[in-house]
């Protein structure tokens, strides 16, 4: 047999720069809730992408964040112990936005980890050459690299060369999965993720950090599976909202994570989906150790 690498890879970077649509497109399944909302990614999402004769476990970590409660506390631990793990780093930076204090602080943590630096300027579709340049410029002082890559995840611009990248940056290592596996999360923890995806696309500002998704139950239909969850927020006004004027929201959630889970897990999904109030959920370690976070 031939030489064969493989690795665990963190995904970090920013919140809302886009390492979970990265993590998707590379590992060709959405396996990563997607939204422009930070906060979207709280635990650790595995995307398995595979090469020829390497595969890179994508670690899609919480953005880097001061802990403001228990829930970012955890997210943040997530961060911490995710780069004592892992064997490369992929560093994400927002081309259209200017680079500053959290980048910063990100790129030191990463030098003080030894891992070897993968830099990614995502977001460059639509952007002058000149100024992706400037930008590209700017992000290599940041921190030392051994391949900077722009790219535009929502297109696929530069991704080809960013997969080469990690297959020649992997050290020696075992298949971790076989080559059909896109993730390890199982069929609970995709649906949470999914669901969650689907609200948060859909509601204002002041409802995405109150909100989580509990599974409670995946079982057979007659054509299919039926998916019952629960979404949790924490007033009585923000269960308003996600329910909607005569339900309205609550079904275009359902709609709309329903498509999605359908296409991922391959067969006709039904969701029931039910909003309940559990207030202060965030700072309650109980609650979140029973949501998995």
């Amino acid at each position: 047999m031939g030489e064969y690498r493989s690795g665990l890879v963190a995904l970090a970077g920013r919140p809302n720069v886009g390492k979970s649509t990265i993590a998707n497109a590379l590992a060709g399944v959405h396996v990563a809730a997607v939204s422009s909302r930070p906060q979207t990614t709280r635990r650790r999402v595995r995307a398995i992408v595979h090469g020829d004769d390497w595969q890179a476990v994508l670690i899609d970590m919480p953005g880097f964040q001061r802990p403001a409660d228990a829930l970012t506390r955890r997210m943040q631990d997530t961060v911490d112990a995710t780069l004592q793990d892992c064997d490369v780093a992929m560093f994400v930076i927002n081309a259209r936005e200017p680079i500053g204090g959290g980048d910063r602080f990100i790129a030191e943590r990463l030098v003080a980890s030894g891992l070897p630096v993968v830099l990614v300027v995502n977001k460059v579709d639509g952007m002058d050459p000149v100024d992706i340049a400037l930008v590209v410029a700017r992000a290599s002082e940041l921190v030392p690299f051994v391949e900077l890559h722009p790219v535009s995840a929502s297109t696929g611009a530069g991704l080809d060369a960013l997969r080469a990248t990690l297959g020649r940056t992997l050290p020696d290592g075992p298949r971790y999965f076989p080559d059909d596996v896109a993730t390890d999360q199982t069929d609970d923890e995709l649906a949470s993720e999914l669901i969650r995806e689907a609200a948060l696309q859909r509601v204002r500002d002041e409802v995405p950090h109150s909100l989580a998704v509990q599974v409670e139950s995946i079982e057979p239909a007659t054509v299919g599976r039926v998916i019952r969850a629960s979404i949790y927020v924490e007033t009585d006004s923000q269960k308003g909202i996600l329910v909607g004027k005569n339900g309205r929201m609550i079904r275009s959630i359902g709609e709309a994570s329903r498509h999605t889970l359908s296409r991922v897990l391959g067969e006709p999904v039904h969701t029931d989906l039910m909003v309940k109030v559990r207030r202060r959920w965030r700072r309650d370690d109980a609650m979140l150790d029973r949501l998995g976070l």
